[in-house]
């Protein structure tokens, strides 16, 4: 079985509507992917699940719980159900880029070593781009972007922690860490990083996938005392997070992607620039 993706569903239905839309023109037809609801979804963006479900080429399941048993007890739940399976999670406002999972596939396959791979994102803090650390505007073009992605050399270099805009999770290196822990952390972003940081404790890698980008409107949310937890299990992360933002290791890298995507663009901006002369009236 392929990697699977998993999306918990949250309360934006307009933000889903769009991930849905991305997901349909982005991932090859087939894939398997979950939507779960932790009895989060209103009607409409029930509404906006149910039309989707009878018109995508994804084979795509759709789970409700009728009692909300939380954010990181449900992805935790998600996750059990999926083991030995390699999982991607992706926030329900993310925007996938063409071709973004064929090369999250093939980071990983690449390099048995990393245990999360991280795609580039406008509002991806490490894997910020164009700049670091910035939630940027969100690319107009996603086809050019993926272009200029896949045309980056294919180094997977390693990130603080994975990011949770979408984050593919390797089963092996999951099955070995264990479980997401529900009983420290309430948002489902602070216990995938708290997975993530448990996966590099056992040696496993958390790479950056420079080949694939998810745009997203803004950055995860970590609930009251998330980040406090995550200091206090793990206290040479924050201090690790904040040398990468300073010293920005991944400087030369977001340079030549922002090269490439203005090489990318470029006919669009140009357009009839490149256009053939029209024929002369014949005399």
């Amino acid at each position: 079985m392929g990697t699977v993706v998993l999306l918990p569903i949250g309360v934006d239905d307009t933000a889903l509507d769009r991930c849905l839309g991305a997901l349909d023109a982005g991932t090859p037809a087939g894939t398997a992917i979950w939507l779960a609801d932790d009895g989060q979804a209103g009607p409409r963006a029930q509404a906006v699940i149910e039309h989707w479900l009878a018109h995508t080429p994804l084979q795509a399941e759709y789970t409700r719980r009728a009692r909300a048993i939380g954010e990181v007890a449900h992805l935790d739940e998600m996750l059990r159900a999926c083991e030995g399976t390699d999982v991607v999670v992706l926030a329900p406002d993310a925007v996938p880029a063409p071709g973004w999972l064929q090369q999250l596939d093939a980071c990983c396959a690449r390099d048995a070593s990393i245990g999360s791979a991280t795609p580039w994102c406008n509002a991806g803090e490490t894997a910020a781009w164009p700049r670091l650390g910035e939630i940027n505007p969100m690319p107009e073009h996603l086809d050019a972007i993926a272009q200029a992605c896949a045309a980056l050399p294919s180094l997977h270099p390693e990130l603080p922690s994975a990011v949770t805009h979408a984050v593919l999770l390797r089963a092996n290196a999951r099955r070995k860490a264990g479980g997401l822990d529900m009983h420290s952390y309430a948002s489902w972003s602070a216990a995938l990083i708290d997975l993530s940081l448990r996966m590099a404790g056992l040696g496993w890698r958390n790479a950056l996938c420079e080949n694939a980008f998810v745009a997203r409107a803004g950055e995860s949310q970590a609930q009251e005392g998330d980040m406090e937890a995550l200091g206090t299990r793990w206290p040479a992360w924050q201090p690790r997070l904040a040398g990468f933002l300073m010293g920005d290791p991944l400087r030369a890298t977001r340079d030549t992607l922002q090269q490439l995507h203005q090489q990318a663009i470029m006919p669009r901006s140009q357009g009839d620039l490149f256009a053939a002369p029209a024929a002369p009236d014949p005399e």
